[in-house]
């Protein structure tokens, strides 16, 4: 059986007896390939299902024999088994060609079966990729849909004029009404010829605006080149006519050059500069004219009547006439001079562009390399570099010299620091005469204090744009107020006076200058800044006669006092505002939130025999508009406050409350010593009006001298304090 299965595997090539012919056939061949693919046919006739069975008879048929073989090989017989097995082996031979055969079938339909798939797919594939054609063709007459239904014609951009202006303004053989109004298309057409027909003559209307603009230009190149020789002659005339400028105190010539340097200032200072200018020149036009008042009312010399004298004066007497009135530069306020101080071409150098460097880059590489290698600067000093940075102030500044009518001068000077955008200001005050400083005005005139709160809470120690708090974060800086001796206070009334103004509610990226909100505030500002120096020259002498133990009273003031007061001043000194806090008759203050570290404390001391007065006074750096407070502490027969003697309470009421009585004559700025007055008036009047105690022999230690009309009143027994004038005598309110 193997000879006859090698035999199907290996069939025989019969050759001819010459030369192979190679593609050729012979008829051995074609029946050889007929038996060895014939079972290919047999499969189409078979069932699988009876060759499975028959698989399955096969190999239980194989199993019996090989375990009867297995069975008579170990009984040992020889002869007879042997023909046995034989024949056993036999049929198992045969049963094994039957499975060959079942395999051989198995894989036929295997095959059949693989290549009916395949023919099955391919006709899938087929169909699939006719469906893609046809979707992909769909999907391009909708795309060619959708550019047909979104189609925009260039008529649709032009913004063609309304129906009624084009029906309006057309002329009829254009608009066609007859046909246009019930044809959108035929509408839309006449519409657009008539855009055309108007922009044919805008276009003619553009070359004719097109050729006169040739001509100005052409004329003023003409100007131009006059002018230019126009601008050496006058500088020779400037030139020549100083001399007569600075005879007749016209400084046109000096003006020029100040306007000129104006030019460079960052633009808040400009606007100080601009309003500050204007606003002395309208204070210096108002002198002018109150002069001029004065004049036409002045008496003829030699006459009796008012009339004007309105002929000619020989001299400089002579009045201006009104054309060499109008001829004169604008006349600047006497007391208000602006100027400008710095470095022009530093403030040049900040606008110029960078230039471009590769030579010098190249050098500095050289250089690097022939140098040894230097340390990098540390973190320290690199945030110290960025901070000077951060807080660099431009090269110009903008002076204001106010002058008051004693001769003393109030010199401010401004700056901006341009990376904080934001403007502080220096201040220093002259005076005529050489001032003698007490020990206690030595803060009156110190130029860290003597603007504190020109406006009510403006103490210029904090930065009033939020936005630099992020800017010294970055840098390391914690406040502002560690810095404001060497770069100016950033007071607000300073920025407003530059034009600037930060919203707290809605911060702004850029601020920018406005020139109205200088001038609104430019006038108030400037009678607040002569106000203040002339309240602190006034303490400032005030208080050397304090401190001497006088108190100073005008004559004007005199009506308000007795003719004899006793209790006299023996100390005035200053105090800080740690040493006012830790007083115990002066907490109610304290809690009331009136002592704030920007205002001035002092303690005087009046005396009466064996009675002290202690009194702590609080001063407010708006004073006289501010009254002073008084806390009193009185030390006779124990110590007696106003938290313990209604009297006490009365008398701190007299001076605090009741303080208009003594502001005397405007502006008020006796009010300080008028109080201290009251105070010892009041002293006088308390001990008087005391009750002396009959078991203690001798004369009574304070015997009454003022007159009242009533010693007590009320369950409190208040004391009259009210002085009344002209008549001399105290009563109560």
């Amino acid at each position: 059986m193997s000879s006859e299965s090698s035999k199907k595997r290996k069939p025989k090539v019969i050759r001819s007896d010459g030369a192979p012919a190679e593609g050729k056939r012979t008829r051995s061949d074609t029946e050889q390939e007929g038996k060895y693919y014939s079972e290919e046919a047999e499969v189409d006739l078979r069932d699988p299902g009876r060759d499975y069975e028959l698989y399955k008879y096969t190999c239980q048929e194989l199993q019996r024999l090989m375990a009867e073989i297995q069975d008579l090989k170990s009984r040992g017989g020889k002869d007879a088994q042997a023909v046995e097995i034989e024949d056993r082996r036999i049929q198992s031979c045969v049963h094994f060609m039957t499975l060959k055969k079942l395999n051989r079938l198995a894989h036929i339909r295997l095959k059949k079966g693989r290549d009916q798939t395949h023919e099955a797919k391919q006709k899938v594939d087929a169909y699939h990729l006719q469906l893609q054609n046809l979707l992909y063709e769909v999907m391009h007459l909708q795309k060619e849909i959708t550019k047909c239904l979104e189609f925009k014609s260039k008529h649709e951009e032009i913004d063609l004029v309304s129906l009624e202006e084009f029906y309006k303004e057309a002329p009829p053989d254009i608009s066609k009404a007859e046909v246009t109004m019930g044809d959108p298309h035929q509408q839309t057409l006449a519409r657009l010829d008539w855009e055309l027909e108007q922009r044919k003559r805008l276009a003619e209307k553009y070359r004719e605006c097109l050729s006169n603009k040739e001509k100005i230009l052409k004329e003023i190149e003409v100007k131009k080149e006059y002018l230019s020789s126009l601008q050496p002659r006058l500088n020779s005339i400037m030139q020549a006519s100083l001399p007569v400028q600075e005879y007749l105190f016209m400084p046109f010539d000096q003006a020029h050059k100040q306007y000129e340097t104006a030019r460079h200032l960052p633009p808040p200072l400009y606007v100080l500069f601009v309003q500050a200018t204007a606003y002395g020149q309208a204070c210096g036009e108002c002198e002018a004219g109150r002069e001029e008042g004065l004049w036409e009312q002045r008496p003829r010399p030699g006459g009796t009547g008012s009339t004007a004298c309105r002929g000619k004066l020989p001299g400089p007497a002579q009045k201006p006439s009104a054309h060499r009135k109008s001829s004169q530069p604008p006349r600047q306020d006497k007391m208000l001079s602006v100027a400008i101080e710095g470095s022009v071409d530093e403030a040049k150098a900040l606008f110029k562009p960078p230039e471009d460097s590769q030579d010098d880059e190249s050098d500095s590489d050289a250089e690097e390399e022939q140098t040894t290698k230097r340390r990098r600067p540390t973190l320290g000093v690199q945030l110290d570099d960025k901070r000077k940075e951060m807080l660099k102030r431009h090269p110009l500044s903008v002076l204001l010299d106010l002058k008051c009518k004693d001769d003393s001068v109030l010199h401010l000077t401004f700056y901006y620091l341009m990376n904080l955008n934001i403007m502080t200001v220096k201040a220093r005050v002259t005076t005529a005469t050489e001032l003698i400083t007490p020990i206690s005005a030595g803060d009156l005139l110190s130029p860290d204090s003597v603007l504190s709160c020109l406006y009510p809470g403006d103490h210029g120690k904090k930065t009033p744009n939020p936005a630099n708090q992020y800017q010294f974060d970055k840098v390391g800086i914690l406040t502002l107020r560690d810095y404001v001796l060497d770069l100016g206070h950033p007071y607000l009334w300073v920025q407003k006076l530059g034009g600037l103004h930060f919203p707290k509610e809605q911060p702004q990226h850029t601020v920018i200058t406005d020139h109205s909100l200088s001038a609104s505030h430019m006038e108030t500002t400037m009678k607040l800044l002569k106000t203040r120096v002339q309240s602190r020259l006034a303490l400032h002498k005030q208080f050397a006669s304090l401190e001497h133990g006088i108190v100073p009273v005008t004559s004007d003031c005199h009506y308000l006092f007795p003719a004899k007061v006793v209790s006299r001043l023996v100390k005035w000194v200053t105090i800080a505002h740690e040493d006012y806090t830790e007083l115990h008759f002066t907490k109610d203050i304290v809690e009331a939130g009136l002592a704030g570290d920007t205002n001035l404390y002092y303690m005087a001391l009046v005396e009466r025999g064996t009675a002290k007065l202690q009194a702590a006074v609080v001063l407010n750096p708006g004073y006289s508009s501010i009254p002073p407070i008084f806390q009193l502490c009185l030390n006779w027969k124990g110590e007696k406050t106003n938290n313990n003697d209604d009297n006490i309470r009365a008398m701190e009421s007299e001076v605090n409350v009741c303080y208009k009585e003594l502001c005397g004559p405007r502006p008020g700025h006796q009010l300080l010593t008028n109080q201290l007055q009251r105070l010892c008036v009041l002293l006088d009047v308390y001990l008087e009006t005391e009750s002396h105690d009959d078991s203690v022999e001798g004369p009574k230690e304070f015997p009454q001298e003022k007159m009242c009309l009533r010693l007590f009143r009320g369950p409190s027994r208040i004391k009259p304090f009210k002085y009344n004038h002209p008549q001399g005598f105290f009563s109560h309110r």
